[in-house]
């Protein structure tokens, strides 16, 4: 696993192993950054289920602004400080061992983010907890790219309120995994033209 380009462009990068984290793929990621490539300079970027922290590191290496990474796991949060100091990043990077429910309750009212990577396990209901904790705490700022990784499209759970919080940018498949990119209703951000 690499950053596909970028100031970091061809770092390789450690990943945790055993089968607690599921790494996006290679043809994953490269799907993400085309529809978003337009879209990352100067942003401030939240990589809540940070796993090896390559998802916020590409954001870097391509010009975000900064980015926070957390993870629940100690490990991981290991690998993703090693793996922000060998892309050089490091300095642009605040990373915690942190629980994506925790983090977003802290940082509601106090902090906003413009893109924020969503990857939590496939089996659990944090991608539902998650979208519900952001539309309700403000932590997406106006415009903000919500990237969700999910193996269906079926990210609101039939919750008809939570779907009237956001606005589906893009939503596209790639084998197993899918890719759902929201943005805040009413709050006018796009994906550039070009890339829709």
């Amino acid at each position: 696993m690499r950053i596909i380009t970028g100031t970091a462009r061809g770092k390789k990068l450690e990943t945790l192993e055993g089968e607690n984290t599921r790494p996006t793929g290679e043809r994953v990621k490269e799907a993400v950054f085309s529809m978003i490539q337009f879209d990352i300079e100067g942003r401030r970027v939240l990589d809540l289920f940070g796993g090896s922290g390559q998802l916020a590191l590409e954001a870097l290496s391509r010009g975000a602004a900064s980015a926070v990474i957390t993870d629940i796991s100690p490990e991981a949060v290991e690998i993703i400080k090693r793996n922000a100091k060998g892309t050089r990043l490091f300095d642009r990077c605040r990373v915690s061992v942190m629980d994506a429910e925790q983090f977003l309750r802290r940082a509601a009212g106090r902090e906003s983010f413009d893109i924020i990577f969503l990857d939590p396990p496939y089996a659990s209901d944090l991608l539902y907890k998650s979208l519900v904790l952001i539309a309700r705490g403000g932590v997406a700022s106006g415009g903000a790219l919500i990237v969700c990784e999910s193996p269906d499209g079926d990210i609101f759970r039939g919750d008809e309120a939570l779907r009237a919080s956001y606005d589906i940018v893009r939503s596209s498949g790639y084998g197993k995994a899918h890719i759902t990119i929201l943005t805040p209703a009413d709050s006018g951000g796009e994906i550039s033209e070009g890339e829709k």
